[in-house]
């Protein structure tokens, strides 16, 4: 039997292809419907077990080995953005007001490829492998419906990953402790009488309350927290008034928060709410907030990391993974896997020639390197290898 790096190295035009299929058709979350039923018959086609994600999309395959051992579970998430695709690119997406510029294909195709190689060298794993194509990535919280319909419930550790434009193409990153921040979502409502703007004296400004809670936020990442934690607090919509000359009776601020510790995250939702109702207070008015959850701080289990580095440093060579120094103020909804059972994530590297190769996710002109597919499949493949306790040098 071929070495896994040649047979990877057979298969990648295929996984290149299947991206590309992909690309030129992408889903946003919770309509990736076609997506599933592409995976689906890819999965089924390597003799895995199929098992739809409840009444949602996505879909979960289960490959069992022929020794016993534990359950290993290796998800990527299928959605794309409600965004216009302006790469130019022979496949770029056929959906208007769609595309894949997070790389949520990239993540697929690495999946697929990592399954049909395991699913060849299957009777040399001890135990269970379980692939989650999650749908519903970007803001939708898709991994919660897989946890609800309880693939979670027999895993043991499981690990993702996610295509880094900061990278090269074919390298793997990884990082100890805090990959990403959690991302909460706050509203601030502040209700005053309301009134004509030539009697400013009869009413609270809700306003200028407004511009005092924004000023008094910010203060709380550089004054409240350690020089050390990392944070951002952002409000991005403010929703006031009909007219120039009316006091509005009520102003609406929302916002975000991101940070990398449970710790920070709680000092931020404290301190939101008290200089929110405090500075309306003050001013004679009052204010109320809301917060709502969207996704824990990301922080990697040491020991599942040091997996992964092992992993890539077998199938890709030392100078081929390499340490992400600091954490993104992204989320991630993996962080739910996270709350439930131990993991890693980590990097798919996706630099090539051209500035677009190099700009940010979520940017309608971003290209990614293909070759993330075959490093992330092989490390993928390497990772299941060293949890299971099989042994890997089959592989080799």
């Amino acid at each position: 039997m071929l070495s896994l790096k040649n047979r990877m190295a057979e298969l990648e035009q295929t996984y290149i292809d299947i991206r590309r299929r992909l690309h030129s058709n992408p889903e946003i979350a919770f309509q990736e419907i076609d997506t599933t039923a592409l995976i689906e018959e890819e999965l089924k086609s390597y003799g895995i077990t199929t098992f739809k994600n409840g009444d949602k999309t996505g879909i979960v395959g289960i490959l069992r080995g022929s020794g016993q051992g534990k359950t290993i579970a290796l998800r990527a998430d299928i959605d794309a953005l409600p965004l216009k695709e302006l790469t130019g690119l022979p496949y770029a997406s056929k959906n208007v007001g769609k595309c894949h510029a997070c790389g949520h294909d990239i993540h697929t195709a690495t999946l697929l490829a990592c399954a049909r190689l395991l699913s060849e060298r299957k009777d040399d794993i001890n135990g269970t492998v379980k692939f989650i194509f999650q749908p519903a990535e970007e803001g939708s919280q898709g991994a919660l419906s897989v946890i609800d319909n309880g693939f979670m419930d027999d895993v043991d550790a499981i690990f993702g990953a996610h295509v880094w434009p900061e990278l090269p193409g074919g390298t793997i990153g990884v990082r100890r402790g805090p990959m990403m921040a959690s991302s909460d979502i706050f509203n601030i409502k502040i209700n005053v009488k309301g009134g004509h703007a030539a009697h400013p004296n009869k009413t609270a400004d809700s306003i200028v309350i407004a511009a005092y809670i924004m000023l008094g936020l910010q203060a709380i990442v550089s004054r409240e927290l350690k020089p050390t934690d990392n944070a951002v607090i952002t409000i991005g919509k403010m929703t006031a008034g009909s007219a120039r000359n009316i006091i509005p009776s009520e102003v609406v601020l929302e916002g975000t928060f991101r940070c990398l510790t449970p710790e920070v995250r709680t000092h931020i939702s404290e301190s939101i709410e008290r200089i929110s109702v405090m500075t309306a207070q003050a001013h004679c008015a009052t204010a109320e907030v809301k917060f709502k959850a969207n996704g824990f701080p990301l922080i990697n289990d040491d020991a599942m990391n040091d997996l992964v580095e092992k992993a890539a440093k077998i199938f890709l060579g030392e100078k081929n993974c390499l340490n992400v120094p600091l954490a993104s103020m992204g989320a991630e909804d993996f962080s739910y896997y996270l709350q439930k059972k131990p993991g890693a994530f980590f990097r798919l590297g996706t630099v090539d020639d051209g500035e677009e190769y190099r700009l940010a996710l979520h940017n309608s002109k971003v290209l990614f390197s293909e070759k993330a597919i075959a490093a992330g499949a092989l490390t993928e493949c390497g990772i299941v290898f060293l949890y299971t306790g099989s042994d890997i040098n089959k592989l080799l």
